[in-house]
């Protein structure tokens, strides 16, 4: 977490500044180098003290908005709450424990969702949980075939 300076001065130029002193023309490009990675640590990358991953997830959603690529973060997201969540990959057995790992996942991946692709991002998490993956499952990146089927692209 940052001391409050992330939101000091134009946080937006920063992240790009940072961004780009790193090599890459975009904030998606950065991101999906790293597509395990939390917004926590995608932002600790960028800017230990001055960056928050809000503000990288806000980067990331106006580029995916004008990409017309929002359901692809939506899953590349998706990859992130489950590395974190479950960092041993799907569990075996859902019981209590399980359950409330899966479901931390879920919710977190939830919270950052747009209200445009909330329907979609439920069902999803429900047929996520009504037909679970092979134990250790764990996507790599948001083109993972079982995210795509579950979030296709659909976007103009």
């Amino acid at each position: 977490m940052t001391d409050g300076s992330s939101w000091q001065g134009n946080w937006r130029v920063r992240l790009y500044e940072r961004v780009r002193a790193r090599g890459y023309d975009s904030l998606t490009a950065f991101a999906e180098a790293r597509p395990t990675a939390s917004l926590v640590a995608l932002a600790k990358e960028l800017g230990p003290d001055d960056i928050a991953g809000v503000q990288v997830f806000s980067g990331l959603l106006v580029e995916a908005a004008r990409s017309h690529r929002v359901t692809r973060l939506v899953r590349g997201q998706l990859v992130r709450e489950l590395w974190r969540s479950l960092p041993d990959g799907w569990p075996a057995v859902l019981d209590d424990a399980n359950r409330f790992k899966v479901a931390k996942a879920l919710g977190l991946w939830a919270g950052f969702t747009p209200e445009t692709h909330k329907e979609s991002m439920r069902r999803a998490g429900d047929a996520l949980l009504a037909n679970p993956p092979l134990p250790g499952w764990r996507p790599l990146g948001p083109d993972d075939e079982l995210l795509r089927m579950l979030l296709p692209d659909d976007e103009a």
